[in-house]
């Protein structure tokens, strides 16, 4: 029988149309409707504009490829299998679970890291719980692959989500394995191309153990609803021992099927009834509805504002998720002013960095931080708490495609590209310039204050913020003008503070 169809008679399966007593007296049923009444993205959410979080696992021991090093070793003619051949010999003898004892991580201080995603400026902070690999980062008694049992040897979201708490951060869980899953059993012809399951899947591969713990590793359940139930059970234990505020989701949360992603967002949202907590569930393309859920786009954007917040996860380096020995970072100025563009626009941001396998944050990882934590340090008060204005903004940088979805990361803005706020009294607009204007231009905007959804308002004082230069503006109802002043600029972005009357 094919073991993608086979039924199995446990788990989640039992519970669609068949809530238990104890369930019903929860807020919260395991359908859309009870569901979407949760709110999406309560205000502390979207006023915190920036998240961090970091892909850190066995995989950054090789430091070499991607993140998804731990599959492409098993495929023939892969960069990834020629460098592991070369450098530890073939998968058959050398596995994925071997790297294990290396990632030793005996550098990682929770409390340095904590206090530098707080100086960067992110408002909540968190770990990759577990990416496609099968490997738990947090003390779990339902996969034995996991952080306190091997490896490290410490509990690392637990002892992270301790320090960000100290310092009042918000949490954030990340999920990636729903495609941990094998899903190849019954197509071993689709083993390299299969897209649908991490590891690929032969008979003759290692990835094809029916060891009972090696399995666990490799997502290979005889029936794909044994899997199910174990991706369902590890992020019920990371919510019921953790309590974090937000759990995301990367792609393929769609091959989780709908019974199990009920469970799981029901279960999230009447724990934290319990804890007294307003928490968030992020997700991928169509897999959750957004009535209460938030809509990310991987290392992009939308193109124009939107009434509902969403997010994005870029990250620190040009391109990498995990740290590879070499990969180049963007600069401070290319990474905040494209997150200038996302806050215009109503979302929010997740900024990954990549600690090497021993522990550390690399200086220039960190030196990009300290950049980006001290523009926002000194600008904070356009970004933090405030929401769109009616329009985004203007220039002309254009809106390249990005690798992922919706809008690259990577636009390179000047200051000719203009972007706006609003504070949430709707007292106060700001204006960024996404670069050094030059002292003496005159910018004309349309009526600025003068909204479509209310009564005309005036401006009454425009500031340079970190500036004590005058600044000259006019406004004659129709447009309204300011003058650059003649003091020194910040390089990466510069932003004028309109009150309105």
């Amino acid at each position: 029988m094919n073991t993608l169809t086979k039924p199995l008679v446990v788990g989640a399966a039992l519970l669609v149309g068949a809530v238990s007593l104890e369930a019903g007296k929860k807020k919260y049923q395991p359908n859309w409707d009870s569901l979407s009444k949760h709110e999406a993205a309560p205000e502390w959410f979207q006023d915190a504009k920036l998240g961090m979080y970091f892909h850190w696992g066995p995989y950054s021991v090789p430091a070499f490829g991607t993140a998804w090093y731990s599959a492409n070793m098993y495929k023939p003619g892969n960069s990834m299998n020629k460098h592991h051949v070369e450098n530890y010999g073939p998968p058959e003898e050398f596995g994925y679970e071997d790297f294990i004892p290396m990632f030793t991580a005996e550098h990682f201080d929770p409390a340095d890291w904590a206090e530098l995603f707080e100086m960067a400026g992110a408002k909540f902070a968190g770990p990759v719980a577990q990416h496609h690999d099968g490997f738990a980062m947090w003390d779990s008694e339902v996969n034995p692959w996991n952080a306190a049992d091997m490896g490290p040897k410490r509990d690392i979201l637990g002892d992270l989500f301790v320090e960000l708490k100290k310092r009042d951060l918000k949490t954030i869980a990340t999920f990636h394995h729903a495609r941990n899953g094998q899903r190849n059993r019954d197509v071993p012809e689709n083993w390299i191309k299969g897209f649908n399951s991490h590891y690929p899947y032969h008979p003759d591969l290692p990835t094809a153990t029916t060891d009972p713990k090696l399995r666990k590793l490799f997502g290979n359940f005889e029936y794909i609803d044994e899997f199910n139930q174990y991706w369902l059970d590890q992020v019920d234990e990371v919510v019921e021992k953790y309590s974090p505020d937000i759990i995301w989701y990367d792609s393929w949360l769609n091959m989780i099927p709908e019974s199990y992603r009920l469970e799981m967002a029901s279960n999230f949202f009447n724990h934290a009834q319990k804890t007294g907590q307003e928490v968030v569930t992020c997700h991928k393309h169509n897999d959750m509805p957004l009535s209460m859920s938030v809509l990310d786009y991987e290392q992009g954007g939308r193109m124009d504002t939107h009434p509902l917040p969403w997010m994005t996860d870029i990250t620190l380096s040009e391109s990498r998720w995990m740290y590879v020995e070499g990969h180049p970072y963007k600069k401070a100025d290319l990474v905040v002013r494209n997150m200038i563009d996302v806050w215009s626009k109503n979302g929010i941001v997740l900024l990954n960095v990549s600690p090497r396998a021993d522990g550390v944050i690399n200086q220039e990882q960190r030196d990009l931080l300290k950049e980006i934590g001290g523009w926002l340090k000194a600008h904070g008060e356009a970004v933090y708490g405030t929401r769109p204005y009616d329009t985004f903004g203007f220039g002309t940088a254009g809106n390249d495609a990005s690798s992922h979805d919706g809008q690259s990361a990577k636009i390179k803005y000047t200051a000719d590209d203009v972007r706006f706020t609003i504070s949430k009294d709707r007292k106060t607009i700001y204006v960024f310039f996404l670069g050094e204007p030059k002292a003496g231009k005159k910018v004309r905007f349309r009526a600025l204050g003068r909204h479509r959804w209310a009564p005309p308002t005036p401006v009454k004082n425009v500031t340079l913020i970190g500036s004590d230069a005058k600044v000259k503006w006019e406004d004659d109802t129709a447009h309204f003008y300011i003058t650059i002043p003649d003091t020194e600029m910040n390089e990466i972005a510069n932003v004028f503070r309109l009150e309105l009357e």
